[in-house]
């Protein structure tokens, strides 16, 4: 049987050593004809010896540096770009271990002039209200965990826990009165004498609260607000009247200059007489549910899931209208305020990205910014220069403006 053999060539073929065509560009040299074995007649890279300037010293020196530098601007811009708004989540749970490296922060706020006092922990859903009754040495938070926790505000700790049998949509204090708004009810406990009432007729959860001339307003679901005014000690709360005009939930209350005003899911804010219980105005300005609402002198602010600030001030004939729009990034879910240890007015925005900005009025001045696990939902102003926030978690954080002396001292 006839065998067919494939022999190799023992010399390389005359086409082997072409040089590479003139023209093209690459400054690579071939590693098959460096070894005596590229047959390409047309090959990509060079047949000849390394270009000049790769086998200068000066110019691989230079390159080498230039290596060198951009290794260092990245490094440098790995500390630079660290993200100033968002808290690292692993280091949030002690899990972190990129240390300086991490480009999220490993701290609860941003900013000067205040401090974390404590974290207070045992709620296990969101906080949605929290009160400090001024003659009590106790803390009050509530809860869409069915619970108002009561903490000792020496210790820090949780003395007791009230059970509501539903979730808790609002919390306020007034003298020795605590409300609690859960669904389809106001419950009413008083601190001193520990007595207990349920306020019927609200339908649906109760979602905002707000105590004035001796009448407490509790919003509800269904779009209607409830007034009870006080009465005799047997029976303190009498409903005085049902106030009827939103179409959809309210989930916010303020009072200022002899006025109520509400916001609802609806979008609208309505203004009410306090003496007639009457809506005088409603207000259409916000493209979302206007979440916040508070008076600070002759102002109204209010505050949208629209990602806006709006100011209010009332005219000459007595309507209120927009006199600035401050746009955030992101949803707003709570207002408050309050002055720093200078006397100067800085407004606290919750926003539903985990943090709350903190702004001087009236130029909103950026003054840091705090954080939360998740959102935070609650914010409460309590005495002697204390702040409080509760977040979707349930985490409740106390915080503190600093003595400007104190500051100049550490500094």
């Amino acid at each position: 049987m006839a065998t067919n053999e494939v022999r190799r060539a023992t010399m390389r073929p005359e086409s082997s050593v072409y040089t590479r065509p003139v023209g093209v560009s690459s400054k690579t040299v071939c590693a098959y004809w460096i070894a005596g074995r590229c047959t390409k007649k047309f090959c990509r890279f060079l047949h000849t010896s390394a270009p000049s300037t790769l086998a200068n010293p000066h110019i691989s020196n230079l390159k080498a540096i230039q290596k060198g530098n951009a290794y260092n601007a990245t490094q440098k811009s790995n500390v630079v770009q660290k993200s100033p708004e968002k808290v690292c989540k692993f280091w949030v749970v002690a899990n972190c271990v990129e240390g300086d490296r991490c480009p999220y922060l490993h701290t609860w706020f941003r900013g000067a002039g205040f401090s974390m006092l404590a974290k207070l922990q045992g709620h296990k859903k969101a906080v949605t209200g929290i009160a400090l009754p001024e003659t009590s040495d106790k803390l009050y938070s509530a809860g869409t965990d069915g619970t108002v926790r009561v903490w000792d505000c020496r210790t820090g700790q949780c003395g007791s826990v009230i059970n509501l049998g539903g979730e808790a949509g609002s919390l306020v204090s007034e003298g020795p009165w605590l409300f609690v708004g859960v669904p389809n009810v106001v419950k009413a406990w008083n601190i001193r004498t520990n007595a207990e009432f349920n306020l019927n007729g609200p339908v649906g959860q109760v979602h905002a609260m707000v105590v004035a001339n001796e009448m407490l307003f509790a919003g509800a679901q269904d779009g209607v607000i409830l007034v009870w005014k006080g009465c005799s000690e047997s029976n303190p709360f009498q409903l005085a009247g049902t106030l009827k005009g939103h179409t959809q939930a309210v989930v916010c209350l303020t009072v200022g200059r002899s006025r109520l005003y509400s916001g609802s899911v609806d979008q609208t804010i309505r203004v009410w007489d306090l003496d007639s219980l009457q809506c005088i105005v409603t207000l259409n300005a916000h493209s979302d549910v206007v979440m916040s609402l508070i008076c600070w002198d002759q102002f109204l602010l209010s505050c949208s899931l629209d990602c806006t600030i709006k100011v209010w001030v009332a005219t000459g004939g007595g309507n209120l209208e927009v006199t600035y729009t401050h746009n955030e990034e992101h949803g707003v879910l709570a207002l408050s305020g309050m002055p720093d240890a200078e006397a100067k007015p800085v407004l606290f925005c919750s926003c539903n990205d985990t943090s709350v900005r903190l702004y001087e009025l009236p130029s909103f001045t950026d003054r840091g910014r705090l954080f939360g696990k998740r959102e935070v939902r609650a914010l409460q102003i309590g005495p002697r220069g204390l702040f409080f926030t509760g977040d979707a978690t349930g985490l409740l954080s106390v915080w503190k403006w600093l003595d400007p002396a104190l500051k100049e001292l550490s500094s």
